[in-house]
């Protein structure tokens, strides 16, 4: 297959990171859970113990691997990132599955994306004539060839400089050997929230993966923003342009669980106000509404009490 063929949509996917907690697999673990909503195809997971990192990337459903306690056992360390993918049509391989991991001459760096990277077939062709070998047809990773044939010295730099070379949706989890780093794109189309965890930063896609290990909800990330965590605490960096927030609104209506809240909006009671907003623009005589599919539960509960008071 060539990467023209898998020039399609990869939006629908779930981010998670946690720093400096012992049980950090498993916290990944229980978050990716919360997000499998956001993908079903695959899963991975990448671990660093102070000395190397550990991997394990399958397919399927996070139940079907990471609740066996030998694979959680394989990802040591106090901190770690995960990932649970969504495809399209002929996406859905092993070499797809994220998050990706590569060692520099400064150290190992795994990262893992939501969103699509609207220009990664030309940066991949350039790359590809610069001498990059790629493994996988996955937008993601671009980025890793872009880190590693930038011209800048200290790593953080690369990586801003490889992000400003990027165009369309994303949202970022990165692990390396001393950092914990998520960013947005400068559109701020696909979300990304930081939270923590008894002195434990953690980030992710939703605030439902924050819920369900008993974590606070600290703020989102803005747009444009890239987040350095480290032992030293939490650094804020703006490496791109200002610009016009474009939030995709089917996160509202369709990617989000309706337990979280984005942007300071709960989902459930969005989706409940929009099917109230459809029931005054086009009302219905009708005895029951019925929701397909299951995510429009909210919708069709507003479309009813709406109609009711028409």
């Amino acid at each position: 297959m060539s990467f023209l063929d898998d020039d399609k949509l990869r939006e629908e996917c779930g981010v998670f990171g946690i720093f400096n907690n012992e049980d950090a697999a498993t916290l990944t673990t229980l978050g990716l859970h919360a997000l499998q909503h956001r993908g079903q195809e695959g899963a991975g997971i990448v671990s660093f113990d102070g000395q190397q990192f550990h991997a394990e990337r399958h397919m399927g459903l996070i139940s079907d691997t990471f609740t066996k306690k030998s694979v959680i056992d394989r990802l040591d360390g106090h901190r770690a990132i995960g990932h649970t993918r969504y495809s399209t049509t002929g996406g859905d391989e092993m070499r797809n599955v994220q998050p990706f991991f590569a060692e520099f001459s400064g150290g190992g760096f795994a990262v893992a994306h939501n969103g699509n990277i609207t220009n990664a077939m030309t940066l991949r062709l350039e790359l590809q004539k610069a001498g990059a070998i790629f493994q996988s047809t996955s937008d993601t990773e671009t980025v890793l060839h872009l880190i590693a044939m930038g011209k800048e010295t200290m790593f953080v730099d690369r990586l801003q400089e490889a992000l400003r070379r990027l165009e369309g949706a994303f949202s970022f989890v990165g692990l390396t050997n001393k950092k914990l780093i998520g960013c947005r794109d400068k559109l701020g189309v696909r979300p990304l929230v930081l939270g923590d965890l008894d002195g434990s930063y953690i980030l992710a896609s939703e605030t439902c993966a924050l819920d369900i290990i008993g974590a606070r909800f600290v703020r989102d990330i803005d747009p444009g923003e890239l987040v350095i965590i480290t032992d030293r605490g939490i650094k804020s960096l703006r490496p791109f342009d200002e610009a016009k927030k474009r939030f995709c609104i089917f996160e509202y209506v369709y990617f989000a669980r309706p337990d979280s809240v984005i942007e300071g909006n709960s989902v459930y009671d969005i989706r409940k106000q929009i099917g109230v907003e459809l029931a005054k623009e086009s009302p219905a005589d009708a005895d029951i509404v019925v929701p397909v599919p299951d995510s429009g539960v909210p919708a069709a509960i507003g479309y009813a009490q709406g109609a009711g008071s028409i």
